[in-house]
């Protein structure tokens, strides 16, 4: 090939942008666009990470530097299944990378699961992250709340439940949130785990946060604080889990405060069965579970019933299928053999590839897309010899068709603009940045307009 390989990313997550990364440190001359829904980059850095995460929002720092290179071009406001289907992408590029991420909850099917002021935590998460498609008003007027889960994003929803609102006031949570949070008759927020503490998904760095917080008591209950054979070994072989356990274990033993304004309680070892209520969330139906010896559970057959006047349940993300390519609906993902996307046949898909969540599913922390992207760069870098060759690679040509289109996309350079313009509004605040939400303005700024 006498030019630089022309490839497509959706998707301007960190899966896309390390993906993009990688490709620009290999011996292949490349241009790469990186295509987003959203007029902005970073996907789930901007939209699914609580604001209150200083140091993984600095992970903001390393992806615009990526993007900063010369090869690489961010499209924003451009929907793929909409604006530009696959035989679109494979006319102007020669491979075309999806890393649209897990942007849905993935269901729980428990009675009254679906009763009024039940929520899937990626809605929770969506509203007080700024997301432009989420409702910009959240009503918060329960005194007892119930979130499932014991994974980081469990850990965020029942953080920022508990927490007082000004304390988010050195974030970049959109005016809307504040307000939100501000009229809050939250007073206790029960986090629900179905396997004990060595079992827990959390990590050490999210589970500490949770105590870093003013007027907020955090309160470990000792029913279903157990510990079995396997939680042992798992103590003695992996500091993680010993590092949780010894923290669970500490806040279990000191001294109760009884003066603060809000209290989040840990339960382990209880199962969800049922969201009670008539015409909205009233209480909240649980299982004792007991350990087996090998870090499984089973029930116990008695039943504890707590107040509830909201549940929310943080059980995994499930990926949103995407137009003119297969999906495995039970798995979550895009069928794939190491990032090469399969056809119904189980062929790759030439020139067609997968990285982050919606190759693998939604399980690991940010950093392991990395090692996920690796592998789909060089299986695409392999397939060099047999990729069939863009029609019409130039890199003007796409910008035309959107245009044709109609289709007022974003740039990296409006990203600059919407970028300051954010700060300017935090600034006259005293603040580092409040966050833009309305898609239309997002788009205006970004353009000039």
């Amino acid at each position: 090939m006498t030019r630089p390989l022309r490839v497509a990313i959706v998707g301007a997550g960190p899966a896309g942008v390390y993906a993009a990364d990688i490709l620009t440190k290999s011996e292949t001359p490349v241009e790469i666009d990186l295509l987003d829904r959203m007029p902005a980059p970073y996907g789930l850095i901007r939209y699914g990470v609580a604001p209150d995460h200083p140091r993984i929002k600095g992970i903001v720092s390393a992806l615009h530097r990526v993007l900063e290179k010369p090869e690489i071009r961010f499209l924003g406001h451009i929907d793929y299944g909409v604006d530009l289907k696959l035989d679109d992408l494979r006319h102007h590029y020669d491979a075309v990378i999806f890393a649209t991420g897990a942007d849905k909850d993935r269901p729980l099917d428990i009675p009254g699961i679906d009763l009024p002021h039940s929520y899937g935590a990626a809605d929770f998460v969506y509203w007080y992250d700024g997301y432009p498609e989420a409702p910009r008003d959240w009503t918060l007027d329960g005194q007892h709340v119930a979130v499932i889960g014991a994974g980081n994003v469990a850990l965020d929803v029942a953080r920022v439940l508990a927490k007082q609102a000004d304390d988010l006031l050195s974030t970049e949570i959109p005016d809307n949130v504040h307000r939100g949070l501000k009229a809050s008759q939250v007073t206790d927020v029960h986090l629900f785990a179905r396997r004990g503490p060595a079992q827990a998904k959390f990590t050490p760095l999210e589970l500490r946060e949770l105590d870093h917080q003013d007027d907020v008591e955090i309160i470990v209950h000792p029913e279903g604080f157990e510990l079995d054979e396997a939680s042992e070994e798992a103590i003695r072989t992996n500091n993680q889990v010993k590092t949780i356990v010894k923290t669970l274990q500490d806040w279990a033993l000191r001294d109760p405060k009884n003066d603060t304004a809000r209290r989040l309680h840990l339960h382990f070892l209880r199962a969800p069965v049922e969201v009670q209520g008539t015409d909205r969330v009233e209480g909240f139906k649980v299982e004792v579970m007991e350990l087996t010896g090998d870090g499984n559970v089973r029930g116990t057959g008695e039943y504890e019933t707590y107040p509830a006047q909201q549940v929310y349940r943080a059980v995994g993300y499930l990926s949103s299928p995407l137009a003119d390519i297969p999906f495995d609906h039970a798995a979550g993902v895009v069928p794939n053999e190491g990032g090469r996307v399969l056809d119904l046949d189980g062929e790759h898909m030439p020139g067609v590839y997968t990285t982050g969540w919606i190759k693998r599913g939604p399980v690991g922390l940010i950093g392991h897309t990395k090692g996920d992207a690796l592998e789909t760069i060089n299986n695409l870098l392999a397939d060099l010899e047999s990729m069939p060759q863009a029609e019409e690679p130039s890199s003007d040509s796409i910008l035309r068709l959107l245009e044709e289109r109609g289709v007022e996309y974003t740039t990296w350079e409006g990203w600059g603009r919407l970028d300051a313009h954010e700060k300017a509004l935090g600034e006259a605040q005293g603040r580092e940045r409040i966050k833009v939400v309305p898609r239309d303005e997002m788009v205006q700024i970004s353009r000039a307009e």
